[in-house]
């Protein structure tokens, strides 16, 4: 999985932009010019790119993990709840949907009509999702186990992204902690007043967010990761400078950052939490059911009903215990695919014990992966990708999320992996996760694009979590033409990650559309996949907590799979496997109707 939840720009595109408005008056556009009738296509095609410039820089300032640092004079920290960062983000979706009235798409090239379209897409989602209430619908249910910043922040502050490298950037580092406690304020705040209004969340996410805050909270200062930058200064500081540094930092994290979480905890735990819904779906929250509708069509970028995908996922379930059952029967196992499941669950086998040991396997997977890219791919990024252990509080996470590093061609893009999950991490299934998370997977898709400045910016730096997570998903497929999953047991592992993302459509829509229980579609998963039990409740706590998330995988896997099925149908002898790749990967993360009328183009042409 990786972290493109956040719209994230570079300090070079932003410092490119330093001569342009940010702001463009009510009812101008952004970067006035000659009327479209009167520019030549160049002209319209520069214009087109200054202003997604603008607009990406403008989101960047709404990003409160940015990837790079953002220029001087711009907070450190900006509250993602705040009214006054939704009333930015909704004026500059107005301002890019009124400048684009003026450039004609019928008379840019390729690339810029499909930039066009993007910046359309995401504009004019925007505006419908505030015009139409369901951002102030959201707000009011502002607990997040998966992605919230009471979780995310730490990792970013202590390795996964926030630079530190010199007296300026320690000086923002204390500003950003100071608004991240103000923000762990305002999801109390947002939360009582929901509360107050009607609106409640699942008891089983606001217990795992108020163990998260806890977990926290009992870190000894040794161990914080939000003091994490006192503990590696970079040479250019003196003593004294680290000194005090130390003992302001020690001074924020104690008497703002942590009373925060305090703050948060003890109201989750008298308030919020006695009063929490039983039932798991967005179908028992006031309005879910719109929620929920809203949610799909946000992740998936298509209109799509949760039957529809429900229905899905248990074709595709289906289909995968059969290719299950062929393994079950090659291995010479002696048994049910049950108790199958079970022997991969339990024989230490399948196990490592020690991470060094997990990261040296890595190591050695990427090698082989890259043997096989020339005959599938026609480019190389330049970054390399790289396994570090998730920073903060493994014990109360998930598996783990890839996050890229700046677009320097040197940075690591790195998987952050869950150490304390190494006994419910099967080997088998590793070199399936790392094609999906690192080559040709998410580091590959992201960083070639990261990599590319002759992209326009929204494209270069944007994300549509169908595309990515279904780019991942179908690199996945790739492993048999890469030479991977020679081994019956990888190639089992293989098919036991993709039937988790079947299964993510069957208890996703069933969770929060067909009224499942909690226990339901455990059992569910526990049945069709080997996952042990912790990591299958860690899976669903999951879903519960961002519904509709777990839908993207899936239904962008079988859009690219079709893609290149009807190329090679149409283009028959003259089909090159390779070209299709570049063409799916050459203009970064598409809403999947913009990726489709692309594809469409290139076979025709």
């Amino acid at each position: 999985m990786s972290l493109n939840s956040l719209r994230r720009t570079t300090l070079q595109g932003l410092l490119a932009l330093a001569s342009q408005p940010l702001w463009p008056a009510a009812g101008q556009s952004a970067l006035a010019g000659p009327a479209t009738a009167e520019a030549t296509p160049d002209e319209l095609a520069l214009r087109l790119r200054r202003l997604i410039a603008d607009s990406e820089a403008a989101y960047a300032l709404l990003d409160p993990l940015p990837r790079a640092t953002v220029p001087a004079g711009s907070p450190a920290f900006v509250d993602p709840l705040a009214d006054s960062t939704l009333a930015r983000q909704l004026a500059q979706a107005r301002t890019d949907l009124r400048a684009l009235e003026g450039i004609d798409r019928n008379r840019l090239g390729k690339t810029e009509q499909i930039a066009r379209d993007v910046l359309q897409f995401s504009a004019s989602e925007i505006v419908r999702r505030h015009d139409s209430g369901l951002v102030q619908l959201a707000l009011a249910a502002p607990l997040d186990s998966m992605s919230g910043l009471h979780v995310e922040l730490p990792d970013y502050v202590s390795g996964a992204g926030a630079p530190f490298n010199t007296a300026e950037d320690y000086e923002r580092g204390l500003e950003r902690l100071q608004g991240f406690a103000r923000h762990l304020d305002s999801v109390r705040q947002r939360a009582g007043a929901a509360l107050d209004a009607g609106y409640r969340q699942p008891a089983v996410t606001t217990a795992k967010v108020l163990a998260q805050l806890q977990a926290v909270l009992a870190l000894p200062a040794a161990d914080s990761p939000l003091l994490a930058c006192t503990r590696r200064f970079p040479a250019n500081l003196d003593a004294a400078a680290r000194s005090t540094l130390e003992r302001r930092y020690q001074t924020m994290v104690n008497e703002q950052v942590l009373p925060a979480y305090a703050r948060l905890a003890e109201f989750l735990k008298a308030r919020y939490l006695p009063q929490a819904l039983e039932a798991p779906g967005r179908w028992a929250l006031k309005n879910g059911e719109r929620l929920y509708a809203d949610e799909l069509k946000y992740h998936t970028t298509v209109a799509v009903t949760a039957e529809e995908l429900h229905r899905t996922g248990q074709q595709e379930v289906a289909r995968y215990l059969d290719g299950m059952r062929q393994v079950v029967s090659r291995v010479g196992f002696k048994g049910s695919l049950a108790e199958f499941f079970e022997f991969i669950r339990k024989d230490p086998q399948f196990y490592y014990t020690r991470p060094e040991d997990l990261l040296a396997r890595f190591r050695e997977i990427e090698t082989q992966i890259w043997r096989g890219m020339p005959a599938l791919f026609a480019r190389r990024p330049k970054a390399p990708f790289a396994v570090r252990a998730l920073p903060a509080i493994g014990g109360q996470r998930g598996t783990g999320y890839y996050r890229p590093g700046p677009p320097d061609g040197k940075t690591e893009g790195v998987l952050w992996f869950n150490m304390a999950m190494l006994k419910t991490r099967p080997i088998p299934t590793l070199e399936t996760l790392t094609i999906h998370e690192g080559i040709p997977g998410h580091h590959y898709q992201i960083t070639l694009v990261l990599e590319d400045a002759r992209l326009p910016d929204n494209l270069r730096f944007g994300s549509h979590t169908a595309y990515s997570e279904g780019w991942g998903l179908y690199a996945e497929s790739l492993g048999p033409e890469l030479g991977m999953f020679n081994d019956p047991y990888q190639y089992f592992g293989h098919l036991d990650m993709a039937m988790l993302r079947a299964v993510r459509l069957v208890v996703d829509t069933g969770l929060h559309a067909l009224r499942w229980t909690r226990a339901q579609a455990i059992d569910y998963m526990l049945a069709n996949t080997s996952m042990a039990r912790y990591d299958v409740e860690v899976e669903i706590d999951r879903y519960i907590t961002k519904p509709g998330q777990a839908c993207a995988y899936k239904t962008g896997e079988l859009r690219i799979r079709a893609l290149r099925e009807a190329a090679q149908r149409e283009r028959g002898a003259a089909f090159d496997l390779r070209e299709f790749h570049s063409q799916v990967l050459d203009t970064g993360a598409l809403p999947l109707e913009v990726l489709e009328r692309k594809l469409r183009g290139w076979m025709s042409a």
